[in-house]
């Protein structure tokens, strides 16, 4: 990766979970000490409660959230100086010479009154002056002392700062202007913007990280510029416009290939950072007992604890076990939330042989808990397959400190889900003992049955 000073922006995926943040702000770090890149951790949604309790926990704050990847005015504009409409033609001519040939008139209130260019002072010169310059007893030491209203023109088009440069194109294209206002969402002047550079603007520059599927990545993005993926999840990756580096490998958590990453490159990480990315971890592989756990995610966590719980940290005093449970319980129990938000916050699409489908993931720390909020998570499930327009949807409930799980599907339910290998139960919940990974074990189920 070139050393710019351009953003790249690291980001996990939509509903992001623990190892997801930790992985962003993890890698965004070591990109910045090892290769010197301006990278900035994000996010793509909004931070879970288990994710919440250890950003409090270790005094971090949440990554920036970044909605989608598509160039916005703000990414084209100038913020070019300005002159008001009752100044003197005089100020805005030298102010031009500085701009490149443009004079933004804005009022006492910063309001755009209207610009000055060299079609604006032409059209202004001949209304003076006349056909027949040898007939004008105009000097121009007068003409240059009217006020730059009279100049101005004041039909330059107008497009807010924040707003998506896609969404205005059509009407960009059919203006015979070339430069335009950038205003705020009162109206107020921001800068200006060329019409060449708002046709070719500059790409977001995008790792991906804990993902490598476009549908559960970030919006638009191919409108960014996608740089590198790190992950350990199936194949699913986007088109590419060049070729880029990927790293996907068999661990239990993404935060595992950044520790080893930090280690390759001889660096130590904070104590925060670190506690961040064992967080991740022993999420993602229910402290080490997962299935999809594997020695380098061993190796990982006792690296990450070896930074995170320095003497002079805010993890002093733990070990991985005590840190762990700590984490699970953060992010389990059915208790205290929608259950809508239970079915979508926590939660992947997928698209195989014409099915489109999602697969949601609850943590509770007992199972006797579902017999209180089965029939309302059931009815949201419905609902949420229902509003994304799916042939399906999966809720696995997994009981964190027993490493089991019941598996919920969405109804109606298609027939070819009926041969799920998990035996059904009374309450029209399917029993699934030791199933602990939607990634290893459920997954794989399903994609069995419908391909």
């Amino acid at each position: 990766m070139s050393v710019t000073n351009e953003p790249i922006f690291v980001t996990g995926h939509l509903n992001p979970d623990t190892d997801s943040i930790a992985a962003a702000m993890g890698y965004a770090w070591l990109l910045r000490q090892r290769d010197g890149v301006n990278s900035i951790a994000s996010r793509v949604g909004a931070v879970n409660p288990q994710t919440a309790f250890l950003l409090k926990k270790l005094e971090l704050d949440p990554p920036l959230l970044l909605s989608d990847a598509s160039p916005r005015f703000e990414s084209v504009m100038r913020s070019l100086d300005t002159v008001s409409p009752d100044s003197p033609l005089s100020d805005a001519w030298a102010l031009t010479t500085r701009t490149g040939g443009i004079a933004p008139i804005i009022t006492e209130d910063g309001y755009p009154y209207g610009m000055i260019d060299g079609v604006s002072l032409f059209n202004f010169f001949r209304k003076i002056i006349g056909p027949r310059l040898d007939m004008s007893d105009h000097r121009i030491a007068d003409i240059m002392s009217a006020p730059c209203k009279d100049a101005a023109d004041t039909n330059v088009p107008k497009f807010v700062f924040g707003a998506h440069i896609r969404d205005s194109l059509n009407k960009i294209l059919r203006e015979e202007h070339n430069d335009f206002f950038i205003v705020d969402e009162s109206g107020h002047y921001k800068g200006i913007c060329h019409q060449r550079d708002v046709l070719n603007p500059p790409r977001l520059k995008i790792v991906m990280v804990d993902h490598n599927e476009p549908r559960q990545s970030i919006a638009s993005l191919d409108e960014a510029e996608l740089l590198e993926i790190l992950d350990h999840h199936r194949l699913g990756n986007p088109y590419t416009h060049a070729p880029i580096k990927v790293t996907v490998d068999t661990v239990g958590s993404t935060s595992t290939l950044v520790s080893e990453l930090t280690s390759d490159a001889g660096l130590s990480m904070p104590s925060q950072i670190a506690g961040m990315l064992l967080g991740g971890l022993l999420a993602d592989t229910l402290i080490l007992t997962s299935p999809t756990t594997t020695q380098r995610d061993r190796t990982a966590a006792e690296r990450l604890a070896r930074w995170a719980f320095v003497g002079n940290g805010p993890l002093k005093g733990y070990d991985i076990q005590k840190y762990g449970m700590e984490v699970l319980s953060a992010g389990a129990g059915l208790a205290n939330r929608d259950p809508h938000d239970v079915v979508s916050t926590d939660i992947k699409s997928y698209e195989s042989n014409g099915f489109k489908f999602a697969v949601a993931q609850a943590e509770v720390t007992d199972l006797m808990q579902l017999a209180e909020h089965r029939e309302k998570l059931q009815q949201a499930l419905n609902e949420l397959a229902k509003a994304r327009v799916l042939d399906f949807a999966i809720l696995l409930v997994t009981d964190v400190v027993r490493g089991s799980s019941r598996v919920f599907v969405s109804e109606p339910t298609p027939p070819v889900m009926a041969e799920l290998p998990f035996p059904p139960l009374p309450d029209g919940t399917r029993d699934a003992p030791g199933v602990v990974s939607r990634k290893k074990q459920l997954l794989p189920a399903i994609l069995g049955l419908i391909e």
